[in-house]
């Protein structure tokens, strides 16, 4: 096969000494791609053959769930299959306080839209508080965070302009003293505006060479909880940043002792909010897919995610928007009406900036015409083409119809091919559709989107006159138009079929049977778009519980990282490092740039390098060397289990579910008993580096003790060795 015959020749002599010779047997000698069964041309038999017994607990979870945690196979059978699928089916009925305590680190991503906008304020609002002198808030954490982002704000203009003036004066003699010149105005300490406004905290008179010296530190640490906040609070940007580099991580755990999470969160906000909202959203969701008892709601939600994707770096606001976009519009919709899921995605703020559809106007609006005259006025040439230029923007209407609904169109294009995914058409639009629905959505935008990003219809941008959309006509009616072209679309028998796919893709197999789809598209049109109701299809369908889909399915990156912490049954002090992790593998959350989302197909993940960083950071997790991240397999194995083989039969278990094949487990003792391998398990981990920032440390569900590169070598080497093995197994690799 491809990966057989190149991987010899890819691993380079530095992933040679990462890795044991034996941990690419594990990878290569049973690889991956074998794990698919090609379809038969000719069905051979007419009953599809079933996996039994405890199998069909097994590949229940793990493909409804992201992978068992040790008991959670004995908890299912205790209450039944069937039972426990109904009520994931019906989220609210599991209690999930649990994890919803660990979500109370974590304010910012429960404040709705508006007040997270107002706390933490973007660079469009900073910009207008500097041009208008606007008065800032008086509550002193957020005049905090206001007067720390304002001066972050101004030391970045000026940085810039500095390279402005540095690259005109290159060419000329006297480049060096204007530079000299510029570099001293970038550290003019002006007042902003608001500095002025009297937080009610006195001010610091301690000279900066005491303020950060050891004594002043500890002194600054030991004041009660509201007076270490609202010294802290004094600071100045620069003053806080060499406080915290002051300190060493016993330290910077005892300055954030007692503090509450607004306050914690807070400190992270001073080194810049968008750098902690975005780390926030990142952390919160995967802890969500760690801890969740709502698990198949926390799989459908990633799978929505993905499905209506919106790329997180889009620009310097996404970030912004997207803690309500998860948790307002994609979660509560995973599980109900897909004609409701489409209509909240259409009007979200994270999706209308994502795909641009906010600044879409009708070229026979009001608005157009209004643009013109302004334009005409215009004496400025830049801000006379940008009135000009405003117009129809298709990119919304277009992945509509493509990616979130009907699937690609038959007349097939140079720019918009045939998808791997699916090599049929969807229902046979045109161009000339894609433009009209543009129109129709026209209005359809963002109010305040700096400051309040809530969804509102504009009539002045919407463009006037009927529409012809997929052979039918839509009858001027403002917003109603949009509802209606988004009604046709969703009950369509394309998007019934299209959706079918994806699903079946993502949790039966890479190449789905025919008739499963088929099935599946029936029940959606059958019951409305009914979630539930496709995902009980499916559930009771043979195609689901054969034998061929069994274990038959790669797991993603992000799936292979999440089980193999709820699998090791791991406590996650600061999921930043996982998520770091993900980058490495290359499926970043939010992360990917254009709107067709991550494949759920095994193609891209299966190459020498990728399984390489897998085995890496299963090592890593399992000998916690992944900061934050904390194992215990001396309490999973218990005080009996002191024999090798014994050791490893029982890990078997609790990380597969079931006994590994005899090749696996070979090897994993035979590596044991190669005295090289400490040093090469020690290496494996260095290779997978994890980032750990200034946000990361300050950040509010951390306890910072926890971020050291390793809190405590495993009390069981050999047991963490051997669990790491197994993580990085082909066995774990499917699901």
């Amino acid at each position: 096969m491809r990966f057989k015959l190149r991987s010899a020749a890819v691993l380079n002599p530095t992933a040679r000494a990462l890795i044991a010779s034996a941990l690419c047997v594990l990878l290569v000698e049973q690889p991956l791609v074998a794990a698919v069964k090609k379809p038969a041309k000719k069905p051979v038999q007419t009953k599809v053959k079933q996996i039994e017994g405890q199998e069909r607990v097994l590949h229940t979870l793990n493909r409804f769930t992201f992978g068992p945690r040790p008991g959670d196979v004995a908890a299912v059978e205790a209450i039944g299959l069937d039972k426990w699928f109904e009520r994931q089916l019906n989220p609210s009925t599991i209690d999930d306080s649990a994890f919803e305590a660990r979500l109370d680190m974590f304010p910012a991503m429960r404040m709705d839209q508006a007040e997270l906008l107002r706390r933490y304020p973007g660079p469009v609002v900073l910009r207008q508080i500097i041009d208008k002198n606007l008065p800032l808030p008086t509550d002193p954490l957020e005049y905090a965070i206001y007067r720390s982002e304002l001066a972050l704000y101004k030391a970045q203009q000026a940085k810039q302009q500095e390279k402005r003036a540095e690259a005109e004066a290159a060419d000329k003699t006297d480049g060096r003293m204007k530079s000299a010149t510029m570099s001293e105005s970038s550290r003019d300490k002006t007042a902003l505006p608001g500095d002025k406004v009297d937080p009610g905290v006195p001010s610091m008179k301690v000279h900066e060479e005491q303020l950060y010296s050891g004594l002043e530190a500890v002194k600054i640490i030991n004041l009660p909880p509201e007076q270490r906040i609202m010294r802290i609070l004094e600071m100045t940007p620069d003053e806080l940043v060499a406080f915290r580099k002051g300190l060493n991580p016993q330290e910077v755990e005892e300055l954030v002792e007692g503090l509450t999470p607004l306050q914690r969160e807070t400190l992270a906000a001073l080194q810049g909010s968008p750098r902690m909202i975005g780390a926030e959203l990142l952390e919160t969701r995967m802890l969500r897919d760690i801890y969740s008892e709502r698990q198949l709601e926390a799989v459908m939600t990633d799978f929505w995610l993905n499905h209506f994707n919106v790329y997180v770096r889009k620009n310097q606001d996404e970030p912004y928007l997207l803690a309500a976009y998860e948790r307002d519009v994609i979660r509560p919709n995973a599980l109900g009406r897909f004609e409701d899921l489409l209509v909240a995605t259409a009007k979200s703020p994270a999706m209308q900036m994502y795909l641009d559809n906010w600044q879409s106007i009708g070229p026979n609006s009001v608005a157009a015409g209004n643009g013109q005259k302004i334009a005409q006025m215009a004496l400025n040439p830049q801000v006379k083409q940008a009135l000009t230029n405003r117009g129809l923007n298709e990119n919304y209407a277009r992945e509509l119809m493509e990616l979130h609904t009907l699937g690609v169109q038959c007349e097939v294009s140079e720019n918009h091919p045939v998808s791997k995914l699916d090599k049929s058409c969807g229902q046979g639009y045109t161009q000339q559709d894609v433009t009209q629905v543009a129109k129709v959505l026209t209005g359809w935008t963002i109010d305040q989107p700096y400051r309040r990003a809530s969804y509102r219809f504009d009539p002045r941008w919407h463009e006037p006159g009927t529409k012809p959309v997929l052979g039918r006509t839509i009858v001027e009616s403002g917003q109603d138009e949009g509802i209606q072209v988004l009604h046709m679309l969703a009950s369509s028998p394309a998007t019934a079929k299209f959706v079918s796919t994806k699903l079946a893709v993502r949790f039966v197999s890479d190449a789905p049977p025919a008739a499963l789809v088929d099935r599946m598209a029936k029940s959606f049109e059958a019951s409305d778009g009914d979630i539930k109701t496709v995902l009980r299809t499916m559930f009771s369908s043979p195609e689901f519980w054969s034998t061929d889909v069994y274990r038959a399915k790669m797991k993603t990156p992000e799936e292979f990282v999440v089980s193999a912490v709820r699998a090791s049954g791991a406590e996650v002090k600061n999921a930043i490092p996982l998520t770091q992790s993900l980058e490495r593998l290359g499926m970043p959350l939010y992360g990917m740039q254009t709107p067709n989302g991550y494949t759920w197909t095994q193609e891209p993940w299966v190459n020498t390098g990728d399984l390489v960083n897998r085995m890496n950071f299963a090592l890593s997790l399992s000998s916690d060397r992944v900061a934050g991240v904390q194992t215990n397999w001396t309490g999973l194995l218990g005080a009996s289990a002191t024999i090798q083989s014994a050791k490893e039969g029982k890990l078997e278990v609790l990380l597969l579910g079931q006994p590994a094949s005899d090749r696996t487990r070979a090897t994993v003792l035979a590596q044991l008993q190669d005295p090289a391998t400490p040093q090469q398990q020690q290496q494996a981990a260095k290779s997978f580096p994890v980032r750990v920032n200034e946000v990361e440390l300050m950040g509010p569900a951390l306890n910072p003790a926890a971020m050291n590169r390793q809190v405590r070598p495993p009390v069981d080497r050999e047991a963490a060795m051997m669990a790491g093995l197994l993580l990085g197994s082909p066995e774990f690799q499917r699901r």
